[in-house]
């Protein structure tokens, strides 16, 4: 298990580790662990005391975006950026903390980039009491996913703009992966607006004034993103289904090509196979010009029989 601890007291900021933090006195007390084994759980029960439910929510593997109160305290749950590699279903890694008066605890199992700057922001002394924390988190993860939600939004206006049958194949991996990601992002932003939301408005005393309009200001920002990544959702499905169709039209096209020029040579293997019977009988078949003279029928069927396509239109786009 490894983690850090922050006390704030009257302005200045301190960094002892948890333990020594726990006999420490001040505004704002956080703890954080980092950790996906049972030395957390351990820790959170006998050292820092937490009742059950809230230990159970701080450890547990899966979870999604909340936010829950609990007597003068809210257990609450949220996503973000990560430096590590996660999967294309699970692209946000999770944080979860429990804040009440005085102390906040967070746990996350994969690393976190909104943490590190939360972290710098509380040893320049702009974070005072819980209230700055968890505002201050909330709003370092809404930022950071800002502008990779815009980037999926660029990304496919790239490709509907670069629509073209030659790079379709190129164009649909590009589609795929910006939906598959859109997707991805969507699974979480959509609850972590509402629980930003819920938590703007508890009746925590915790909670400043200013703290609940960054909250709302963050929750707002969610919102926001979940609408745009709905939308690129429904684009990316849409111009699919657009290089589906010029993949299907370039394929009729090339069917009707080769169909055509089936029917042409059709009547003309007919005529040169019957000529090349190995019977007795077939006309002019001592004659030095008859060759000559069955590629001539030949090639004349063909014109003929090309300009009877060309004059129905079969050659159109």
């Amino acid at each position: 298990m490894s983690g850090f601890a922050y006390v704030v007291h009257d302005g200045h900021v301190e960094s002892p580790d948890l333990h020594d933090a726990l006999q420490r006195a001040g505004e704002l007390r956080w703890f954080h662990l980092t950790t996906n084994d049972d030395q957390a759980r351990r820790w959170l029960t006998d050292a820092a005391q937490l009742p059950p439910f809230i230990v159970d929510a701080l450890t547990a593997a899966e979870t999604r975006p909340r936010c829950d109160p609990v007597g003068d305290g809210a257990v609450i749950n949220l996503r973000g950026l990560s430096s590590a590699m996660l999967t294309a279903s699970d692209p946000l890694a999770s944080i979860r903390l429990y804040a009440s008066e005085g102390n906040v605890f967070s746990v996350t199992r994969k690393p976190m980039n909104a943490v590190d700057s939360v972290r710098l922001q509380v040893e320049n002394g702009r974070v005072l009491d819980p209230g700055d924390l968890i505002a201050a988190i909330g709003d370092a993860i809404t930022a950071e996913l800002d502008p990779m939600v815009a980037d999926l939004g660029d990304g496919l206006d790239d490709c509907e703009e670069n629509l073209d049958i030659a790079h379709a194949f190129e164009l649909r991996r590009s589609v795929n992966d910006v939906r598959i990601r859109a997707i991805g992002y969507r699974r979480f932003l959509s609850p972590q607006r509402s629980a930003l939301e819920k938590l703007s408005t508890l009746p925590q005393p915790w909670l400043r004034d200013d703290d609940r309009l960054h909250l709302a200001a963050a929750a707002d920002r969610a919102a926001r993103m979940a609408e745009e990544l709905e939308s690129i959702r429904e684009r990316a499905a849409l111009t699919h289904e657009t290089l589906t169709d010029l993949r299907a039209e370039q394929i009729d096209q090339r069917s009707l090509i080769i169909a055509v020029v089936a029917m042409v040579f059709l009547p003309l293997t007919f005529l040169t196979g019957l000529l090349g019977m190995n019977v007795e009988g077939i006309p002019f078949a001592h004659r030095p010009w008859a060759f000559d003279g069955v590629v001539l029928v030949c090639v004349v069927m063909a014109i003929a029989i090309t300009a009877y396509f060309v004059r129905r239109h079969w050659f159109r786009r």
